[in-house]
């Protein structure tokens, strides 16, 4: 009894040493937590302190109609991503071992990081009055048969960033599909219609709700696709609306209004995504075999070969486009331009600065949760998961007025608009850092209590060189992100004060479309060049067995 007396006193104390290791972790974590509340704190309680002054607020009319707008273009950006996005799905699900499927799921990623001003000139290029499109139905004696301009640029725009993102995640979901369910269906010798019925759509239907709630998300809080290509007042979406509230008339209480209804909108599709699967969650389960018996069916292999080659067409495009127009421009003379420079030295200093504050505050965030472990303290430590609730435009406008009013803008401009883009990419970098540091702790935990290892220590000697890659893929996200942002620059810049993004859309206001092309391909590459391991780090992930 003595001896298993002093074996639980040995045990608590060991709980206890490690636990005061992990203070560090918490104190670093809740230093982060505290932060970001500070941060967002002051830009809603500038919002709503400037909602009672200088004007009145705007009449119902016209909430409701941005309202019903919003909520209308998204929910037709959704259908039509969510629609589109099937038959690619099943295309892919259906040949486990083409030559180049990782690469294509690898490419899938780009959408996510491609900067939207480069893919909207390349699909104004495809897609414009000027357009290979229209160009070709002209040629056919048909006329222009689209204008890309109102809302069936915004649902081309908003299909284009989405339907790889959906597409992808369904094939995640039948990749999880048990091998048993496979090697049955080719038993009972079932037809194509019996395979997706009762294989592939009760797999696809699991994950299809959050998947579409996701895409509707994101196309609620939509800003440059909708302002670039929506062709005017009329087809303003809540983020848009705010922007021009402040930017163009300064008026403070129409922006808390659009603001707090956009709140509203994003809290409601979160809630009713929690009622619904992530459809990421199962990235790391065990996935079936590469075996398909319907890969053989008459036809099968043609139609598969038609789906992919038009969703490489239509995603593959404006890519095209982009980089054939952007070689044609004269990029000497814009790399001479001091503008061009600056823009770039601003760009990249904004990025690598939102990058390395991302990756450390998510993974401080993240190290606390785990610290802390299931108590309720825990779920405190996930909130940086929410910051998509909270769009660019709303945290900016809190943040602008108060700047403007403190006459800082010049100043504290470039710090605002870094803790922003930082801010945006933290959920997807949490996303990236969050199953590789669960694993590896829990595969750890026993081996450094053993030695008697906990806090910095730890983590430069255990963590680090396990953690090292996930860590890089996400400030290389995050960089990407923050570098081809323009919500936040869009309230903030100004002469002094101008990024890559905001110089390419003021050449696309300006008509200068060839220097437009320059820089859209510049940027492009650049955003390419700091997705590439996140590239890398997906394929490896789908090689795993």
């Amino acid at each position: 009894m003595a001896g298993g007396h002093e074996h639980e006193v040995m045990v608590q104390a060991a709980v206890r040493e490690g636990l005061g290791g992990e203070k560090l972790w918490v104190g670093l974590g809740s230093g982060a937590l505290a932060a970001i509340a500070a941060f967002v704190a002051v830009a809603l309680a500038m919002l709503l302190a400037s909602g009672g002054v200088d004007s009145s607020w705007p009449p119902l009319a016209y909430l409701g109609r941005v309202t019903l707008f919003t909520l209308g273009q998204a929910v037709a950006s959704t259908v039509l991503s969510v629609v589109l996005a099937l038959p690619v799905a099943l295309a892919i699900g259906r040949r486990p071992s083409f030559p180049g499927r990782r690469l294509l799921l690898g490419l899938m990623l780009l959408p996510l990081g491609l900067p939207v001003l480069p893919a909207v000139f390349g699909i104004v290029e495809i897609w414009g009055r000027q357009g290979i499109v229209n160009q070709t139905a002209r040629a056919l004696g048909l006329g222009d048969v689209v204008s890309v301009y109102g809302l069936t640029g915004i649902l081309i725009g908003h299909v284009f960033f989405n339907l790889p993102l959906a597409a992808r995640l369904m094939v995640r979901a039948l990749e999880g599909v048990p091998e048993s369910q496979w090697k049955l269906a080719a038993i009972l010798d079932f037809p194509r219609l019996s395979i997706f019925r009762f294989i592939e759509w009760p797999a696809l239907a699991r994950v299809i709700p959050g998947i579409a709630g996701l895409i509707f998300m994101l196309c609620v809080t939509s800003f440059t696709i909708v302002l670039t290509l929506g062709g005017g007042p009329q087809t303003s979406t809540l983020e848009v609306a705010i922007y021009q509230a402040l930017k163009f008339d300064f008026d403070p209480p129409r922006a808390l209004a659009l603001s707090a209804l956009q709140l509203v909108l994003t809290l409601a599709v979160f809630l009713m995504l929690r009622a619904f699967p992530d459809p990421e969650e199962d990235r790391a389960a065990t996935r079936g075999k590469a075996f398909r018996p319907d890969a053989a069916a008459p036809g099968a292999w043609t139609t598969d070969a038609l789906i992919l080659a038009l969703f490489l067409v239509f995603v593959g495009s404006p890519i095209v486009a982009v980089v054939v127009s952007g070689l044609a421009a004269n990029l000497g003379h814009l790399l001479a331009d001091p503008l061009f420079r600056r823009a770039l030295v601003t760009s990249i200093g904004i990025a690598a600065c939102a990058g390395f504050l991302c990756t450390l505050a998510s993974f401080f965030v993240l190290r606390a949760a785990h610290a802390v472990g299931k108590r309720q303290l825990g779920a405190m430590f996930r909130l940086p998961q929410f910051m998509l609730l909270l769009p660019p435009l709303t945290l900016g406008s809190g943040w602008f007025i108060l700047l403007l009013r403190a006459g800082l803008e010049e100043h504290a401009a470039v710090p605002v608009v870094i803790v922003i883009n930082m801010l945006m990419a933290m959920p997807f970098a949490m996303r990236v850092i969050a199953p590789e540091l669960d694993t590896h702790l829990l595969r750890t935990r026993r081996l450094a209590e053993s030695l008697d290892i906990h806090g910095w220590p730890r983590y430069r000697l255990i963590d680090l060189p396990v953690l090292r890659g996930p860590l890089l893929i996400a400030f290389s996200f995050a960089m990407a992100l923050s570098l081809g942002d323009l919500g936040a620059i869009a309230l903030f810049g100004s002469d002094n004060f101008i990024t890559l993004p905001s110089l390419l859309y003021a050449k696309l206001g300006s008509y200068r479309t060839t220097d437009a092309a320059g820089l859209a391909l510049i940027l492009g590459v650049l955003c390419l060049i700091f997705m590439l391991p996140a590239i890398r780090g997906d394929r490896r992930t789908g090689e795993r067995p």
